[in-house]
């Protein structure tokens, strides 16, 4: 069996993290389980188990709600990947009450292995179970390998694996899981490097209380939700231009409806930049006059490390001398 293919960047170590460090000095980490997911996967690269308690969650959003609770310091969850976007669960859950940040991310290559039972093959594949996200990662892949195959969902790619491993009548013949799970749950990977992009991400962010924001790098995101003005011609590039006028990229924007009424939506954003930037704070206030809400998900460095470049005219130096020129303005003398 191959290796699990990843790449995990950089993110702050453990030592550096704070929280309830109970229970032998070790934080708490909850993650979207069970064990052997690609989710914790991600987290070994910002604490392993030798470093502080990592503690499975049924699903992504009961991942963040142990945090909220205070069942766990902090969370690791999936929260995008190239092929499908947004991950929906977690961003609903993170942006309902503005209580908790990304104060992380990890970007992971996701590499699959079709396995099954010792003993079973190809032709025996009728039903396959996995994450939602992992089979449409696998689409085209299994549309030529096993056209005829039926999609069950799991939770997680783990949980299919271990359903598979032990129970009796799981009720499905294989499943696309990591290598490692796998490995870990007795199963024969039946093919290898299973994807329709061998190049696919999966972002995973680390979330944490809203009283900690990581220090500025240069090389940062803000996550924000942000409610569309009202339902009117203009409603959206009056909040796009809030970011335009001022210089700041985005790498990422997403509709999500508000759940109050039909119609109603809200956008998810990654803005390049850290709430300690000039230009950044201009964005946030230029953002709350327009927009009935804006819910501030986090300052974090950015996993890629890419140094950002202000636009000429947005660098903090100019805020502060356009302010400074302003004052000047009302202090002068006054003449009859």
């Amino acid at each position: 069996m191959s290796d699990v293919s990843a790449a995990i960047h950089a993110v702050s170590p453990v030592s550096d993290l704070a929280g309830d460090t109970e229970n032998g000095g070790k934080l708490r980490f909850s993650f979207l389980g069970p064990r052997g997911t690609f989710c914790q996967q991600a987290l070994s690269s910002i604490a392993t188990e030798n470093d502080a308690i990592h503690v499975p969650a049924a699903d992504a959003p009961r991942a963040i709600a142990m945090v909220r609770a205070g069942k766990a310091d902090y969370a690791v969850v999936p929260i995008e990947n190239s092929v499908e976007g947004g991950i929906n669960a977690t961003l609903d859950a993170l942006g309902r009450h503005g209580d908790l940040t990304i104060q992380a991310e990890v970007l992971v290559n996701i590499a699959f292995v079709l396995a099954v039972r010792p003993g079973t093959a190809m032709e025996d594949i009728r039903r396959i179970s996995t994450h939602h996200a992992a089979w449409t990662q696998c689409r085209d892949w299994l549309m030529e390998n096993l056209p005829d195959a039926l999609y069950l969902p799991a939770s997680s790619t783990a949980a299919a694996a271990r359903a598979l491993a032990e129970e009796e009548n799981p009720g499905f013949e294989a499943t696309l899981v990591s290598p490692l799970a796998a490995e870990q749950y007795g199963l024969l990977a039946l093919r290898d490097s299973v994807a329709d992009n061998p190049d696919a991400l999966t972002r995973f962010v680390m979330i944490g209380h809203a009283s900690h924001v990581p220090e500025r790098t240069g090389a940062d995101k803000t996550t924000l939700l942000v409610h569309l003005p009202a339902d009117r011609s203009g409603a959206l590039l009056s909040l796009l231009e809030q970011f335009a006028s001022r210089g700041v990229n985005l790498s990422r924007i997403e509709s999500r409806p508000t759940g109050d009424s039909l119609g109603r939506y809200a956008f998810s954003i990654d803005a390049e930049g850290h709430i300690e930037d000039q230009r950044i704070q201009s964005t946030l206030i230029g953002l709350h006059r327009v927009s009935p809400k804006v819910v501030f998900l986090g300052s974090y460095p950015s996993a890629e490390q890419r140094k950002i470049k202000p636009a000429a005219g947005t660098a903090d130096q100019d805020f502060v001398s356009a302010r400074e020129w302003v004052r000047s303005l009302l202090n002068r003398p006054l003449h009859g």
